[in-house]
């Protein structure tokens, strides 16, 4: 059973659907998340990706759910996945909560912009709906 805590965490996830945090040198992340019903590919009954993308708008890291990655032991998985490089076709990841993944995520965001020379320091944020971003 979920706990109040982790209820709370995971409304104020939710509320961040849409959101662009926008960091120097025109990096920025999106975060796209809803709560579906529960399913074997998503028991936790979240639908999301949480994106890094470069000034040109390039994805470089991601977080979803969204599609099915076939494993590099050739096992195809319709679950939670992340990308850790542009090329990367993903690897599992094993979601424990909403709190731990948005985590993990501002983790490897954290990686690859100090790996460029960005500054970890969000310095704007927008609301963008929809797949335009």
């Amino acid at each position: 059973m979920e706990s109040d805590r982790d209820e709370h965490t995971l409304e104020f996830l939710l509320a961040f659907d849409g959101r662009v945090h926008w960091y120097a040198q025109g990096y920025w992340v999106k975060f796209e998340i809803k709560r579906v019903q529960p399913t074997p590919e998503r028991p936790h009954g979240l639908r999301y990706s949480f994106t890094l993308h470069d000034p040109h708008g390039t994805r470089l890291i991601g977080y979803d759910n969204a599609h099915r990655i076939q494993t590099r032991k050739g096992r195809t998985v319709e679950a939670d996945h992340w990308h850790r490089t542009q090329g990367d076709p993903g690897s599992e990841y094993s979601f424990k909560d909403a709190a731990t993944l948005v985590g993990d995520f501002l983790d490897e965001v954290e990686r690859v912009l100090t790996e460029r020379g960005v500054p970890v320091t969000v310095i704007e944020t927008s609301e963008k709906k929809g797949k335009d971003t």
